[in-house]
């Protein structure tokens, strides 16, 4: 049986993996220069890398860390040691801890709300958003300032572009609130030791010359008998195809036949989120007493952690522009991104000398990924698209971290699915 594999994240390569081990003869289409998808690594000093993708990991991530062990990666722990630094109109600007200089009792209310939401026995509205959401439910303004900073560093969503069901959603396949907000014994307890872009190539350096890059598909053709994948001048011919893409890629996509139900539709949003890393040549933050960890209610950081190369060699501080103003920045120039970035940094960390370096990788315009963490599901989106997320198109099958019911948006999801799917075209294809 022959598998074409279209996407070399770690959903495609997963998937790769296990349809090779399992005696399939696997070709990997990738439309970028590099494997990885949504996981990227920048190098900022001699053997010192960043990630400018996915990045964190907790001990409810299995599957990842399973794969890790194979590939002999570690995870290292994330440093949140010392004050936090905050910009949010009023209040002190430098505290201990992570919980922001607002009215204790507004944030509380409003995430019993949103727990109450996330395991409540009535299914949340998909019709409604969640920035309507809060207008109705968040009547103090503390609450509805916080809001939105909070979806856009859990989900990199702009409030008014995805349903209640959607955030609903999120949270839930996450392991909730507390696990996805929450370093220490949470999602972002962790670190790939080196960097979340290996995890990819070492998968594609088992599969070698099976994976081909530069080599976006177009067309996918199963008129025939077999199937018959399009890549430019390319034509690939398998039993099965892994379309293991996000879902505005996969619905760009020519598909002969025509597909039952779409993948997206026009109100599919693009993960909101611009990653801005400003290289030191150490943490001098440290030295000050701060953690890093910074939260701000204007732009263009809405929050700043501490990534810094365990081993050394480089201090290096990560903004996160996501939400609505991710759409802003990705607009600019980048000479004006730099300016802003800088900006705002010599106000939270006023004592910091200038950084050596600044990175900025602009998720929102990436051709071939169209966002990120994950897309996100505008009002209507999971009744019209949550039945089929999973259903095979004939030959074609879906991957992606967005046809996970666990862990969405993450590495996780996207492991889990490459393992489901593999799963699927083995039984299914094998019957035919």
């Amino acid at each position: 049986m022959r598998v074409v594999v279209v996407g070399a994240g770690l959903a495609g390569l997963t998937a790769a993996t296990d349809l090779d081990a399992a005696g399939a003869d696997v070709v990997v289409l990738e439309a970028r220069d590099r494997v990885g998808g949504r996981t990227h690594g920048i190098e900022v000093a001699p053997g010192a890398w960043v990630d400018a993708g996915a990045a964190y990991l907790g001990d409810r991530h299995t599957e990842l860390h399973k794969l890790m062990a194979g590939l002999g990666l570690s995870a290292t722990p994330t440093a949140m040691r010392g004050d936090s630094r905050f910009a949010l109109g009023h209040g002190g600007k430098t505290r201990a801890g992570r919980f922001p200089p607002l009215n204790a009792v507004a944030l509380g209310e409003m995430f019993d709300l949103l727990h109450d939401l996330t395991y409540g026995p009535d299914t949340p509205s998909d019709t409604m958003t969640a920035a309507d959401w809060a207008a109705a439910n968040l009547p103090h303004p503390d609450a509805r300032l916080f809001f939105p900073l909070f979806l856009g560093e859990m989900m990199a969503a702009d409030p008014a572009a995805i349903s209640v069901r959607h955030m609903a959603f999120y949270l839930r396949s996450g392991g909730g609130i507390r696990y996805l907000n929450a370093f220490e014994g949470g999602a972002q307890q962790d670190r790939v030791l080196g960097g979340a872009h290996q995890v990819a190539e070492r998968l594609a350096e088992q599969l070698g010359d099976r994976v081909r890059l530069a080599r976006p598909v177009h067309a996918v053709d199963q008129s025939g008998g077999r199937v018959v994948v399009e890549s430019g001048d390319l034509r690939v011919t398998g039993d099965a195809v892994v379309m293991a893409v996000p879902p505005l890629l996969a619905e760009a996509v020519d598909y002969r036949p025509g597909r039952p139900a779409p993948r997206a539709t026009a109100v599919t949003g693009r993960g909101c989120a611009v990653k801005a890393q400003l290289v030191y040549d150490r943490p001098y933050w440290q030295e000050q007493g701060l953690s890093g960890w910074s939260v701000s209610a204007t732009g263009p950081l809405l929050s700043t952690v501490d990534d810094s190369p365990p081993q050394g060699g480089a201090g290096v501080l990560t903004g996160f522009v996501t939400g609505a103003e991710a759409y802003r920045f990705a607009g600019l120039t980048p000479a004006a991104r730099e300016a802003g970035v800088l900006r705002q940094v010599r106000e939270l960390f006023p004592q910091l000398p200038p950084p050596v370096a600044v990175h900025v990788t602009d998720w929102v315009n990436e051709p071939y990924s169209k966002g990120c963490y994950a897309a996100v599901f505008g009002p209507g989106d999971w009744t019209r698209l949550g039945p089929h997320l999973t259903t095979p198109h004939g030959r074609v099958h879906w991957a992606g971290t967005e046809t996970s019911t666990e862990f969405f948006g993450l590495m996780e999801g996207a492991i889990r699915s490459g393992h489901r799917v593999a799963a699927e075209v083995l039984s299914l294809e094998g019957k035919q």
